[in-house]
């Protein structure tokens, strides 16, 4: 027997089900995101394939993304119409024999297979049939990487992208990824390659043949190993399947109008103090942290947070103590954006594991 590690990952995904919805719209270059309004302040969720040929990507401004394509059609995200989209995708997946489903978000999971022989092309076969079972049941296309560790299952996606099946094990990786800046890796952003670069690691293999003393010095204990196995592709083999636990739920809101006057700004908190509030009683577990973050014009973001003297379900408690933090900053600059967040206390029993979480749902931590 051996053990295969699938990364399931949807291709364009709200983009695709808005064009489900509107098949008017295939073949256009179409963004979503915000309101849908590209002269608010938003940002852009999703482009289509059509649109990413423009430069629009996730993330950028929806400001910046109609220069870029004046005749865009822009739509505004639809939470709940994605969230059953989705959840129609995780029920295949769940479905296919033999499969161990870790959900990492709206448009992606992890999928463990065993098959009976150690040659790639069974783990294969079971990427394409998933890439098929998932468009049976939904009308929405995947791409499927297939590795022996998350981490390459996860990299391997972006090489099949779109509507493929690309392998990335310990057999290749080297051979495909070992001249790549290390920003290719899976958690390798800009920062982190700048530092890894001041000590001579710019490759995935330079990476790979670092020493842990130097990442260690450089990132932690925890961290500075962590980054070497990411340059080795190494990672969790075997996929958890177990229900994810919010550890937190916040709520953040970016205003059209930056704000200025004390009165609207604790307003906005204690909006945002209800709203999550209300989320965690859903949860039926009471707040224990509270985290405050802040963007002031034009775009300096910072965050507070502050242990509550007890749990709490009560807004007015949430919204007093984000009022503080946002007070001890002493920063009279306007303010463009507000979040809250309410860090809950454990369930009974603790975490089962660590995770962190994205778009949509629960993603996988690193090893």
């Amino acid at each position: 027997m051996a053990r295969w590690v699938l990364h399931v990952d949807l291709d364009q995904f709200l983009a695709a089900v808005e064009i489900l919805r509107h098949p008017e719209l295939a073949g256009l270059p179409l963004v979503v995101g915000g309101r849908g309004d590209p002269t608010e302040r938003a940002v852009v969720s999703t482009a289509s394939y059509e649109a990413r040929a423009f430069g629009v990507r996730s993330g950028m401004p929806l400001k910046l993304a109609v220069r870029k394509i004046p005749d865009a059609v822009f739509l505004p995200v639809d939470a709940p119409t994605y969230d059953a989209a989705s959840a129609v995708v995780m029920e295949a997946l769940r479905a296919h024999p033999g499969a161990v489903v870790q959900v990492l978000g709206w448009d992606e999971a992890f999928v463990g297979i065993e098959t009976p022989g150690s040659d790639v092309a069974e783990a294969v076969a079971h990427a394409d049939a998933i890439r098929a079972e998932v468009l049976e049941a939904s009308s929405l296309h995947c791409s499927v990487g297939v590795g022996d560790t998350t981490v390459r299952a996860k990299i391997a996606t972006d090489f099949g992208k779109p509507q493929g099946t690309f392998v990335l094990t310990r057999d290749n990786w080297f051979d495909i990824m070992g001249e790549r800046p290390t920003t290719a890796l899976w958690g390798v952003g800009n920062r982190i390659a700048a530092r890894l670069a001041a000590h001579g690691y710019e490759t995935v293999q330079q990476l790979a043949n670092a020493s842990d003393d130097v990442l260690t010095a450089e990132f932690g204990p925890r961290m500075g190993p962590h980054y070497g196995r990411l340059g080795r592709g190494l990672g969790p083999t075997v996929i958890d399947d177990t229900p994810w636990v919010a550890r937190a739920h916040g709520r953040e809101t970016t205003y059209q109008a930056d704000l200025v006057e004390d009165e609207e700004i604790e307003a906005a908190l204690r909006t945002l103090a209800a709203q999550v509030v209300d989320d965690i009683e859903r949860e039926g577990r009471a707040c224990a942290r509270v985290h405050l973050k802040v963007r002031f014009a034009p775009f300096f973001t910072t965050t507070r947070i502050r242990t509550l003297p007890e749990p709490t379900f009560d807004p007015e408690v949430v919204a007093a103590t984000a009022i503080e933090l946002l007070r001890g900053l002493d920063d009279r600059r306007p303010i463009r954006l507000l979040g809250v967040r309410a860090e809950m206390v454990p369930p009974e029993g603790g975490y089962e594991q660590p995770r962190t979480t994205g778009r949509g749902g629960p993603a996988a931590a690193p090893p």
